[in-house]
């Protein structure tokens, strides 16, 4: 799917996810963290931590990253990558904000590669 052909799932308000927030998304391919940031950034990750599987959406959000609840692992919300030593990476996913609602593509309900 090219970026002109990409489906777009509604999934509901910016002000239904607090700043420094997030919500989850249950797909069949697994939960997914969206987080809004204090500058109303939106990101959609998968909801687990590289580390230990740690549930991120309920990780503390700062800038644009959030720390993982269980190891105190720092993720980056734009590219889900873990920061600072530690390795690894959990998908990231796009998404939008239009007209105050988030968008976000339906290639996020496919199942990862590796899966």
């Amino acid at each position: 799917m090219t970026m002109m052909d990409t489906a777009w799932i509604d999934i509901g308000e910016l002000d239904d996810i607090p700043r420094e927030g997030a919500r989850i998304v249950r797909t069949a391919a697994g939960c997914l963290a969206v987080f809004r940031t204090a500058d109303d950034a939106i990101f959609a990750i998968d909801d687990k931590c590289p580390h230990k599987g740690g549930p991120l959406s309920e990780g503390i959000v700062h800038g644009h990253s959030v720390t993982c609840p269980l190891h105190n692992w720092v993720i980056s919300l734009d590219t889900g990558k873990a920061q600072g030593a530690d390795v690894g990476a959990t998908r990231s996913h796009r998404i939008k904000v239009e007209a105050g609602r988030i968008l976000l593509d339906a290639e996020a309900l496919l199942p990862a590669d590796d899966a």
